[in-house]
């Protein structure tokens, strides 16, 4: 996750809003009383005049604010500061004379008719002066365009262009030349001025698209497009540290398409049943195609501005990586957002986190009739709204803006002096009903079911226990921990025990098999014991001696006291109040341990009164004794044993079920060959003799596997070690250990 936050963010920069910001004020805000601003031009009288003034002073800065003129190295610049990429461009894609039908009535009237741009409409012929790339048509595979998406149609990206030369007074020759051969008509459907900019100091670039489209209608619609983008990536040192980020990701990239690929392999067409399964697909996907764009962006960089380099006075044509590198942040956004959504994977395991997917679960069904009702309603108000408003409401000119306008009247954002002014009888009407009938009614029916199954889920969430509390897991791993460091403790102790009793003969010399002898009494295993006997008979003669026993000596009590700081900071690591949530086998574990302490402080308390009767009368109660160590020794070798028969009921439980399967099995294919034998029967042909007792012959086979498995779960089930033993099943490991530590009899000392 952060490593797919620092490679999307690296991108990005507060300083890409206030770049964008600049260059939409200077061109498309400037005007004067003579010239419109871009937002305002309307006719084509406005467009030439926005181009000869707010047009060419925003692309040109030839001198100071004080007049003086700038350096020819420093022309070319866009507020000092903004480099012009190559030249700007103005291109147009018209439409031919007598592409719409003329009523019969009108045919001696109205000579020529234009249509709305369509492909099949567009004018490829030349015109006017007919002597340059303005007045010639250039197809979109010549000029390495592409399809744009305006207000009203989709253009080409071919048409007839001119690139505006890099001085102001050569350019405004330019234009004037245009106007004054009518470069726009009536044929003219849309023009687009197209430049980039780029500015070292924040090392971003902004494609910049401005269009007018002429519709049928007369007049003209203004729009426009900045796309600021970050094209040369590793500059600074963050962007190198970035750098390595994206290499980490892609090495993520690859390791989860293993996973995936295996987890395919393995579970076939039921792993694309997951939802979360699918977002892991569309996840890598993206990412795919992102990695893809990066390594094709470097490349395609880097040779487009050596080209502009090496002639700087061509066209600087970067609405291909522009569009390209937009649809990268996006595709990166949506990864982003889908990477925060797969937080609820993770967090699942808790039932307060399970109540938003608990809830829009089970109400699927009832949204889903609801949607259905919504839809009817809010579609026949679309449609209406559409009829009654569509030709003086900009809101409602079309059906996609009447979806949007009600969409945003259920919010609280409407203009209702719009809708009674465009008509005003059904204004009202239609207002009031729309939020009767889709805000009081419909609104509060979707509130009501998702309310009502929140209820639900609630009440139900709690009555039932956590799978696992986050504390229940830390408390879990660090018992664990206290648990191993106390073993190894209670070994060392048993080791240094057995130094001090294993010398029967007072020799200060501790031989092999009386180390052995002790340790073995405490239920160390041979592997241990010689390693550890190893590890300090320094001159391996078989025999420790006095100086060998004080370097061992000296060892354990060093781990000893070392585990013993472990274990204590691991104890004040522990919360000391338990959840109050815990689930119930915490509780049964609880209980059990508290109750092997109650077994042992009665055993003691026994033990106690035992050794007072035996003192005081000489009482025989201590007579069937045995040591307290002893009775240590075998407290712990019984708690093993209980682990190796757990181990192995569970092992038995699991060919248990695989000899149910089989039984299955068997008896489907008997009833298969039953069949297949009755029809044969049935057809009484002599030619099917030998198959039939074939068929006999499996079936006899099947009755003895059917014998032969029978008898093994007999075996297994007699042995009191099956699943099928309720009493062996109604007994804990807790229980058996609680047992077995009070079934001694009291230790004497």
């Amino acid at each position: 996750m952060v490593v797919v936050l620092v490679v999307t963010y690296g991108m990005f920069s507060s300083s890409m809003y206030y770049f964008t910001n600049v260059l939409m004020v200077l061109f498309l805000d400037q005007g004067s009383d003579s010239s419109p601003q871009f937002r305002d031009v309307a006719t084509i009288n406005d467009f030439w005049h926005y181009v000869e003034g707010p047009l060419l002073n925003g692309l040109y800065w030839e001198e100071w604010y004080n007049g003086e003129e700038l350096a020819d190295d420093e022309k070319g610049y866009i507020y000092y500061e903004n480099k012009l990429m190559g030249l700007a461009r103005l291109r147009q894609v018209k439409v031919r004379n007598d592409t719409c039908e003329i009523p019969a009535d009108f045919e001696n009237e109205i000579k020529e008719c234009f249509a709305a741009y369509a492909t099949v409409n567009e004018d490829v012929d030349d015109f006017g002066l007919g002597n340059g790339t303005a007045w010639t048509y250039s197809t979109e595979q010549e000029l390495d365009g592409a399809t744009d998406w305006g207000t009203l149609a989709k253009y080409g990206g071919g048409g007839y262009y001119q690139d505006l030369p890099p001085l102001k007074e050569d350019a405004a020759q330019v234009i004037r030349e245009l106007k004054a051969g009518l470069w726009v008509d009536r044929g003219t459907r849309a023009i687009f001025i197209d430049f980039t900019v780029y500015n070292a100091n924040i090392n971003l670039f902004c494609v910049i698209t401005l269009r007018l489209e002429f519709p049928p209608t007369g007049g003209a619609i203004p729009s426009w497009q900045f796309r600021t983008v970050k094209l040369i990536r590793y500059v600074s040192a963050f962007d190198r540290f970035v750098y390595l980020c994206e290499i980490l990701f892609i090495l993520f990239i690859i390791y989860y398409i293993v996973e995936e690929v295996i987890e395919i392999n393995i579970h076939k067409i039921n792993y694309f049943r997951g939802f979360w399964n699918i977002l892991d697909i569309v996840i890598i996907a993206l990412a795919m195609v992102g990695i893809v764009y990066s390594i094709y962006r470097e490349r395609t960089v880097q040779s487009k501005l050596e080209s502009l380099i090496a002639n700087s006075d061509t066209y600087g044509n970067f609405y291909w990586l522009g569009y390209l590198q937009t649809q990268f942040n996006n595709a990166l956004a949506v990864v982003v957002f889908f990477a925060w959504v797969k937080l609820f994977k993770y967090i699942s395991f808790n039932k307060t986190m399970t109540q938003l997917q608990t809830t829009l679960s089970r109400c699927a069904k009832d949204i889903a009739g609801f949607l259905v009702m919504f839809l009817i309603v809010f579609l026949a108000y679309a449609q209406l709204s559409y009829l009654v408003f569509g030709t003086q409401v900009k809101d409602f000119s079309t059906f996609k803006n009447c979806i949007f306008t009600l969409f945003r009247i259920i919010l609280g954002d409407f203009d209702f002096y719009a809708l009674e002014a465009a008509n005003r009888v059904l204004g009202p009407i239609v207002f009031l009903t729309y939020v009767f009938f889709v805000f009081f009614v419909l609104l509060n029916m979707f509130l009501a079911i998702i309310n009502d199954t929140y209820s639900e889920v609630k009440a139900d969430l709690a009555s039932q226990k956590s799978e696992i509390e986050i504390s229940d897991y830390f408390k879990k791993g660090l018992n664990k921990a206290v648990a191993r460091l106390t073993f190894k403790h209670d070994r060392l102790s048993d080791i240094q025990r057995a130094m001090g009793k294993a010398d029967m003969n007072n020799d200060n010399k501790l031989d092999f098999n009386e180390w052995r002898a002790e340790l073995k009494r405490n239920g160390h295993s041979d592997a241990e014991i010689r390693a550890m006997f190893a590890e300090y008979d320094a001159d391996a003669d078989g025999v420790l001696s006095a100086e060998e026993q004080r370097a061992m000596n000296a060892c354990l009590e060093g781990q000893k006291d070392e585990l013993q700081r472990e274990i204590q900071e691991a104890k004040k690591d522990e919360d000391p109040e338990r959840p109050k949530t815990r689930s119930r086998s915490a509780k049964s574990r609880d209980g059990a341990e508290g109750e092997d302490e109650e077994s042992e402080s009665g055993s003691e308390d026994d033990s106690s009164s035992v050794r007072g009767g035996s003192r005081g009368g000489g009482g025989g109660g201590g007579v069937g004794g045995v040591p307290k160590e002893e009775f240590q020794v075998l407290a712990r070798r019984v708690d093993r044993m209980e682990h190796s028969i757990g181990s192995i009921v569970s092992k038995i439980d699991a060919v248990l079920v695989k000899l149910e399967a089989m039984e299955k099995m068997r008896l489907k294919r008997k009833e298969t060959m039953g069949k297949l034998l009755d029809h044969l029967n049935e057809q009484q042909d002599p030619n099917n003799a030998q198959m039939e007792q074939l068929v006999r012959q499996e079936l006899e086979q099947l009755d003895a596997d059917k014998l032969s498995v029978s008898n093994g779960s007999q075996m297994a089930n007699s042995g009191g070690l099956g699943t099928s033993n309720p009493g062996f099943q109604s007994r804990s490991p807790s229980a058996l250990s609680r047992r077995s530590r009070v079934s001694p009899a009291p230790p004497q000392e």
